[in-house]
This record gives structure tokens, sequence and C-alpha cells, in this order.
């Protein structure tokens, strides 16, 4: 623990360069690269952080004991292999790969060598969320929104793995069953791609999700509702706060049970901040991360069902 964790960043773009300012202020963690092929932003980066700045996106190997890596998904298994064969731990921006295959082939390279793979689905470190984890015991039905406005990156995807997979990957969190059917609609509104997508998803244990993603709104909305045999939690993503509505005994003279609402007072965090801080720990202990190479596989599987579900449906083009 005396010793600084050696820790570089591959990929400086809107996401990396925050992950780099967090790591630089990390106590136990040297900064000691960032990686980019744009050589400006590398240079603004290391210079803003007084850490080298590389092109290559192999030149944090025999530098670095771990990395975060936030390249494009297009990109991630040519630039996270050489990283795990070389033995370094990484976190990988979600989602985890382009494709399953390519998803599999980065997740045995991870477990061959017995490296840490946390693949960054930033919700689940969202603190509302792993209080609602705690609480939500057997769901029956949930009812999701994340709703964006328009924003020029990422948009090399669709909704569905830009902002859907967020909420697939939590349901598949909450759902302690199988999946066993997927519909969906969708729909591109300003790009080449679907802009917004509504997915149906029925699990064995006759759990139903329904989950909503746009990047085309007027104006942000997150939220989570988990509904259950006595009532419901809804979460709101941007204030981390969950409000609880349940049953109570009859009032006398009552013949059915009342509700009560409540509110649970969660102590909100940044959950990159919390997402980066759980990495290092895990690297140190050789723990388990919270979100591992084959949880980003399962939610990279769904979308992949939703994709195809959207291009079934009547009318799809």
């Amino acid at each position: 623990m005396n010793t600084p964790l050696r820790v570089g960043v591959v990929g400086v773009g809107y996401l990396g360069r925050i992950h780099a300012k967090i790591y630089s202020q990390m106590p136990g963690v040297e900064l000691v690269g960032v990686v980019d092929i744009d050589q400006n932003a590398c240079e603004e980066i290391s210079g803003l952080h007084g850490c080298p700045g590389y092109t290559d996106p192999r030149a944090l190997i025999g530098k670095a004991d771990a990395v975060s890596i936030a390249v494009p998904t297009s990109t991630h298994g040519e630039v996270t292999l050489p990283y795990l064969d070389a033995g370094i731990h990484t976190l990988l921006e979600k989602p985890i790969a382009p494709t399953v295959t390519e998803a599999e082939t980065i997740v045995a390279a991870a477990e061959e060598r017995g490296l840490v793979l946390l693949i960054g689905h930033l919700e689940r470190f969202n603190a509302g969320i792993m209080e609602l984890a705690e609480r939500v015991k057997d769901p029956r039905f949930i009812e999701s929104h994340r709703l964006g406005t328009f924003v020029e990156r990422a948009t090399d995807v669709d909704v569905v793995t830009d902002l859907m997979i967020h909420d697939i990957d939590i349901v598949l969190t909450l759902v302690k069953s199988e999946l066993t059917y997927v519909s969906a609609v969708g729909s591109p509104v300003l790009t080449d791609h679907v802009d917004i997508a509504n997915a149906r998803l029925e699990f064995a244990n006759n759990t139903v999700a329904n989950v909503t993603a746009s990047r085309v709104s007027m104006k942000k909305f997150r939220r989570i509702r988990v509904f259950g045999s006595d009532g419901y939690h809804a979460l709101n993503f941007m204030d981390q706060q969950i409000d609880i509505v349940s049953k109570t005994e009859p009032a006398p003279g009552q013949l059915y049970p009342g509700l009560k609402a409540e509110q649970v007072k969660v102590e909100p965090r940044p959950p990159l901040d919390a997402e980066l801080e759980h990495f290092i720990e895990t690297v140190r202990t050789s723990g388990r991360p919270l979100v591992n190479g084959r949880d980003g596989i399962k939610a990279l599987q769904v979308a992949q069902q939703v994709h195809q579900a959207i291009k079934d449906y009547p009318g799809s083009q």
C-alpha cells in the first residue's frame, strides 16, 4: 500500500479525460501517462496533469499496472487485448465490445491471466442504484426511462448501445431469472442509427421490464420504478434519491390496506469517482469487480437481442 499503483488512461476524449483527472487526485495512485491518437488532446491532458502523453495506443505497456480504456467501441478488442496480454488490469468502458465474439475473447484473456477486468457500466455505481439493489428482492415489473438531449459524441452507435444498455444491465442485476422474450421498437430521428427505442424484456419468473431510451429529447429525464407485491421503489438517477410507496394494514373499519410514502435519503456522490475507487481497490486486493466481463457480455447479448427485435418489428426499415 506504500507503493503507488501506476495507472494510465487510454483515450482522453469526453470520458477519458475525467478518468485522468480523478486518478491524478487519487491517494496511492500515480498517473503515469495518457494516450490518444489525437496529439492535441493528448498534449492538453498530459500537460494539465503533469504526466507523459503518447499517441501510440500501446505506449503504456510496461509502464502501468492498470489502465482505463475509453476508446470507441469499434476498437475495444485491438486496444484492450495487448494490455491484457501484458498482464495489465483493465477498466474497459461500456459496452464491452461491438460483438459478443470479440467480448468473449477479451474476457477469456483477462480470466486466463487472473486479471481484474471491470466493465464501465457507470450506473451500477450510482449510490441510489446500489441502495435500490439492496432493498429490492422480488421485482414483478420494472419501468425505466433514460431520456437525453442530442450530443454528437457516441453517434457511431445507436441509442440501445449508447444509453439503453445501462438500464439493461441494471434490470439483469435486479431480476434473478432467465430472460425468455424480447420485443422492441425504435427509430432514427437525427442520425442514421436508432435514436429512440423501447424494449420489453420478459423473464422466466414472469417479471417484465419496460425500458425506454432516447437521445433526442428536449431535456434529461432518468428514472426507474420497480414494482413488487407490497408497493414500489422509484429512483431518480439525477439526485440519487429513492421514493418508496408501500401498503399498510387496513385502518379500523376499512376493507383494503392503505398506502404510505417515504423517501430514503441516499448520500449522493459522483458515480465515476466511486467506480474508479472500486477499480483501484479491486486491483489492490485481487477482488471481484462489481461489473465483471461476464456481466458485460450478458448486457451486450440482450442489447443485440433488442437490436434484432427492432429490425424485426413490422414496418421497420
